[in-house]
């Protein structure tokens, strides 16, 4: 199954715009994970079987992993195989963000949904769409382009002035126009700025999806973030969520309070979303 169908059935199956980001911190574990010689696999998969049917995709962050060297990679390797075997109608979104010459972007694919798996990747464009043909080739995985980020700061360029429009804009209707040929093209919007992800939900219509990072501990407001960027059908996002999930408890009962806060975001996100729908 490609991605957009499998997102769309996880979606539905488990009426769920939410998807939990896997960012392992050495620094943040419980401490009784600390003596395991996987603690970030133990974490992950705590993580995962507690939230698994509260979710459209979990979203692994591989910077933590990469941080850990070698034992870190083959723990995310781990990550990604145990969703697949054990619950492979969600879709696992591989955020590293990656982009370069076309030469090195298909060793990027490789690694990505050849050795690790994964059902989609967020990468950014500025290298133009020839160095990213091995990425778009991928007619069955998802490709999620850098658009309008999260963090702060991130107005330095993005907002930058070409051809009297903003930068976010081009990279929005470039992305929609030129890149998905296939379909499989989505955006990633942060949702710290609501005003630019509906300005841009109103530029691509609802035909494209948005991976929308920074609800949580970022500052992202859900009905914000549903407003602004819901499709007609009340879906067409993708709502991630990390720290403000995965630590929600920092004990031996981290799994249990990263679901009950996972319940309590998605739940808060339907609520927007029948709202909408009325």
């Amino acid at each position: 199954m490609d991605f957009i169908s499998q997102l769309s059935a996880a979606w539905t199956k488990n009426d769920s715009l939410l998807c939990v980001g896997l960012d392992p911190n050495i620094d943040k574990l419980p401490k009784h994970l600390l003596e395991s010689e996987t603690p970030f696999f133990d974490f992950g998969k705590a993580i995962i079987d507690a939230t698994a049917d509260l979710v459209c995709a979990f979203k692994p962050n591989s910077a933590f992993y990469e941080a850990r060297g070698a034992a870190g990679i083959e723990e995310l390797k781990r990550t990604c195989e145990y969703i697949r075997q054990n619950y492979p109608d969600i879709p696992i979104i591989l955020d590293f963000k990656r982009g370069d010459i076309d030469s090195t972007n298909s060793h990027y694919t490789t690694f990505a949904f050849d050795y690790l798996g994964v059902d989609a990747v967020t990468v950014q464009p500025y290298e133009g769409r020839q160095a990213f043909q091995p990425f778009l080739d991928r007619k069955d995985k998802g490709i999620i382009v850098l658009c309008r980020m999260s963090n702060v700061g991130s107005d330095e360029f993005q907002d930058m002035l070409v051809d009297g429009r903003k930068l976010y804009v081009h990279v929005a209707e470039h992305v929609r126009d030129e890149w998905n040929a296939n379909g499989n093209c989505l955006l990633v919007v942060g949702a710290t700025y609501p005003k630019e992800l509906a300005e841009i939900r109103s530029l691509v219509g609802d035909k494209m999806i948005f991976l929308v990072p920074g609800l949580g501990a970022q500052g992202g407001d859900a009905e914000a973030t549903v407003r602004s960027g819901v499709t007609s059908d009340g879906k067409g996002l993708i709502i991630n969520s990390s720290r403000a999930i995965i630590y929600a408890s920092s004990g031996e009962d981290f799994a249990d309070a990263a679901r009950q806060a996972a319940i309590a975001t998605r739940d808060e996100i339907n609520s927007y979303r029948k709202e909408v729908q009325a």
